[in-house]
C-alpha cells in the first residue's frame, strides 16, 4: 500500500546538529511531496527550534515538537496540545533543587533555566538558539503551558538514572524518557510521538498502514511500531534496529533521503 504520511525525527535522523538540513534530505521532501505524500516532523524540541527546520525543507508541514504534546503548522495554526498541571511543574523543580539536578523548562515556547551553566549552554549551542537564566525562584514562576521539562546530565549512565528516580518519586503522574543520553525529558501523561501521529492521522484520514516512521533514539520507539512500516537509521541505538523493519544509512550519509527513494517512493 502507498504512503501518504511519512514522519520524521529531526536530531540524528533528518540533521545532524543545529537546523542544517542536508541537500538530499530537502530534495528527498519536496520529491515526496510533489508525490503526493506528507512530510511530517516529529521531535523533542520546542517549536521555535524546530521552525527552521520545516522552512528549510520548503513546504509547509505539520510539526510534532516536544515529543507530541504540540503539533503546529508551519504557518502557526495549532492542531493539538497539552501541557504538564502548573503544580507538578512546581513541584519538579523543587525536586530537582533539592538534588542540585540541573532542570529548564518551556512555557509558551520560551525556554527557562535557573542558571546559565555548561548544561544551559550545551543546550544553547545544539539547538541554535537562547534561552533566559532567571534563578530558582523565578523559574518556578514560569510553570504555564509547559509542555515539557528537561533535565541534562553528565553522560548517558546518570540520564538513566535519573529516569528512574523521577519515575519512582512521580508515579503516575508524568513520563520521562530519553532523547538523546545527556537529556531526560518530562512530558505529559499520555504524550507520545505515536499518539501525536493517531491524532495527525485522524485528522487527515489516512490508515495505519499508509503511516511510514524514521528515527534513531530512544523516544522514537513508541512512533515507530506505531506506524505501518518503520525505518531505523544507520546511527539508531539497537533498540530501535530491533523494531523497525528497515535500516538505511547514518544521518551522516543522508540515510534519511536513501529511505524516501527506498522505501516510500521505490
Amino acid at each position: 500500500m502507498a504512503i501518504k504520511l511519512f514522519v520524521t525525527d529531526l536530531d540524528g535522523t533528518l540533521l545532524s546538529t543545529g537546523t542544517k538540513v542536508s541537500e538530499k534530505n530537502i530534495k528527498a521532501v519536496r520529491d515526496a511531496a510533489a508525490a503526493g505524500v506528507t512530510v511530517t516532523i516529529a521531535t523533542g524540541r520546542m517549536y521555535r527550534a524546530s521552525l527552521p527546520v520545516a522552512r528549510a525543507l520548503g513546504v509547509n508541514v505539520p510539526i510534532i515538537t516536544y515529543n507530541g504534546a504540540l503539533i503546529k503548522s508551519v504557518e502557526g495554526e495549532v492542531l493539538y496540545d497539552v501541557y504538564l498541571d502548573p503544580e507538578l511543574v512546581r513541584e519538579v523543580m523543587d525536586f530537582c533543587e533539592a538534588k542540585d539536578w540541573y532542570i529548564q523548562t518551556y512555557s509558551n515556547d520560551e525556554l527557562y533555566f535557573p542558571v546559565h551553566d555548561e548544561h544551559a549552554q550545551f543546550y544553547e549551542r545544539e539547538q541554535k538558539l537562547t534561552g533566559k537564566a532567571v534563578g530558582w525562584e523565578a523559574l518556578r514562576n514560569f510553570n504555564e503551558h509547559v509542555p515539557k521539562l528537561l533535565s541534562i546530565t553528565a553522560d548517558a549512565e546518570e540520564t538513566q538514572t535519573r529516569i528512574r528516580t523521577l519515575q519512582k518519586e512521580f508515579d503516575g503522574r508524568m513520563i520521562v524518557v530519553s532523547s538523546n543520553p545527556r537529556y531526560a525529558e518530562i512530558i505529559p501523561l499520555g504524550v507520545s510521538k505515536a499518539a501525536a501521529i493517531g491524532h495527525l492521522a485522524e485528522k487527515m484520514g489516512i490508515r495505519r498502514e499508509e503511516i511510514m516512521a524514521i528515527g534513531d533514539s530512544n523516544n522514537d520507539l513508541s512512533m515507530l511500531k506505531a506506524a505501518g512500516k518503520s525505518v531505523a537509521m544507520g546511527n539508531a541505538i539497537p533498540e530501535v534496529k530491533e523494531v523497525c523493519d528497515y535500516v538505511t544509512e547514518t544521518c551522516e550519509e543522508d540515510g534519511f533521503a536513501e529511505a524516501v527513494y527506498r522505501y516510500v517512493l521505490k
